[in-house]
């Protein structure tokens, strides 16, 4: 699944409060600022250390109120931008291998739901497709700050995490050490920062 789904944006919900008169609140537009984000990766190698790496290109579109809390997101990641800060390895990740780049060139992030309190932390639920398979995934959001920038521009910062095992998407290569164990883990710890800017 290449093709980044989009959630409607609808120019008014309304929500009932037990005990109170219905309210209503007006959506607005909100999108990545992709030039102050970043999708990040880590994941062991050789047991006793960790190599990390970054997604460079990605675009996504999201769904949120006139605050700027999110009601859903959608996002799509370039397999052929990842950049471990090793030129070879980088090549080896992208290969039948690992993420098969060739006949996967996206990455995608579709949310299905939001729990918790979406004004300071909240877990969003969705699904992630890697090579061709989808599974369920959840990102663990917390909001990091927001305000206005030196051009008036209103800003909102968020931090996303999760952990999948990759042998759940086919990406199943490794090798056995002598010392034990395998030279590239299974766990691969995922890390989002982004921000968000309002549109006018």
């Amino acid at each position: 699944m290449d093709a980044i789904k989009t959630f409607p944006m609808p120019t008014m919900n309304a929500v009932r409060i037990p005990g109170a008169p219905l309210m209503e609140f007006t959506m607005s537009s909100w999108s990545f600022d992709t030039s102050h984000s970043e999708v990040g990766f880590s994941v062991s190698h050789m047991v006793f250390a960790r190599v990390r790496g970054t997604f460079p290109r990605w675009s996504g579109t999201v769904a949120a109120d006139d605050a700027g809390v999110i009601t859903g997101v959608s996002a799509g990641i370039e397999v052929e931008s990842i950049d471990t800060h090793e030129a070879q390895r980088d090549g080896h990740l992208r290969s039948a291998d690992f993420f098969d780049a060739a006949n996967h060139p996206k990455m995608t992030f579709v949310s299905t739901g939001v729990r918790g309190d979406t004004a300071t932390s909240f877990l969003l639920d969705g699904t992630l497709t890697i090579r061709g398979t989808t599974r369920p995934a959840t990102l663990d959001v917390t909001f990091t700050g927001g305000g206005k920038d030196p051009w008036g521009n209103t800003r909102r910062g968020y931090r996303a995490t999760t952990r999948i095992n990759r042998r759940d998407f086919g990406l199943n290569w490794n090798q056995a050490l002598e010392l034990g164990g395998v030279l590239v883990g299974e766990v691969v710890e995922i890390q989002i920062e982004t921000e968000l800017v309002k549109q006018a």
